[in-house]
């Protein structure tokens, strides 16, 4: 990591999608296949998008993700959109598909041995963040898993802001990993040291530029 180096923290909260889990390697065929439901159900008749406009919506809630995909669409093919997007990531992580970052599932383990307590906070649904975690065997490493689907935040500053009450933590012990501009704004919203995960490929370099300190590789973070 570039820049000033971090005392140890008490906590380490990280995003998901982009930051331990390469969303990617999931996302493509499900993304396929929920167009072509809809299309076959008569919800939404037009073109699927390009995936590359899906990977780049990560980070968002579903509600802003669909506007920008399909601006057209009406509530119901929103509406169903979710639970398809939903049932086929389900699916496809029950099948193996999907992968950790390089590096997460043993530098995971290695904070977790130091007594560092490990929390995920993400602005996706509660059982595909969950989900993630579990079908990848890493579930049990973490503290708590916070999901906008779950508390129904408006946005990752709020839900940040309710991990840290829940767990009595205070700014100065935690850190924030992510890799988009929204888990740069949450980590400064709540006071905490900000770290962009450079390696991800889903948003814009310049979304990082205000965070702390930026990692190019994950086992950066037992560096401090």
């Amino acid at each position: 990591m570039s820049k000033e180096k971090f005392i140890q923290p008490k906590a380490v909260i990280f995003d998901m999608d982009g930051t331990l889990f390469e969303t990617d390697t999931l996302l493509i065929g499900v993304h396929e296949r929920v167009f072509r439901t809809l299309r076959e159900e008569e919800l939404y008749m037009e073109e699927t998008p390009p995936v590359d406009q899906l990977l780049a919506c990560l980070g968002m809630i579903l509600e802003d993700i669909w506007k920008q995909l399909m601006p057209n669409s009406t509530e119901a093919a929103r509406a169903r959109a979710d639970v398809l997007l939903l049932q086929y990531e389900l699916e496809g992580l029950a099948a193996g598909e999907g992968e950790l970052y390089p590096y997460v599932e043993e530098t995971l383990h290695k904070l977790n041995d130091r007594g560092i307590q490990l929390f995920v906070a993400s602005n996706g649904l509660e059982d595909y963040v969950k989900g993630v975690a579990q079908y990848k065997g890493i579930s049990h490493l973490f503290t708590g898993i916070y999901s906008a689907g779950e508390y129904e935040t408006a946005s990752k500053v709020d839900l940040v802001a309710l991990l840290l009450k829940d767990h009595n933590l205070t700014s100065e012990e935690v850190w924030m990993v992510g890799d988009r501009s929204s888990d740069v704004e949450a980590g400064k919203a709540n006071g905490l040291k900000t770290i962009g995960c450079a390696y991800a490929r889903y948003g814009r370099e310049s979304e990082l530029a205000d965070a702390d300190v930026q990692m190019v590789d994950f086992r950066e973070l037992l560096k401090g």
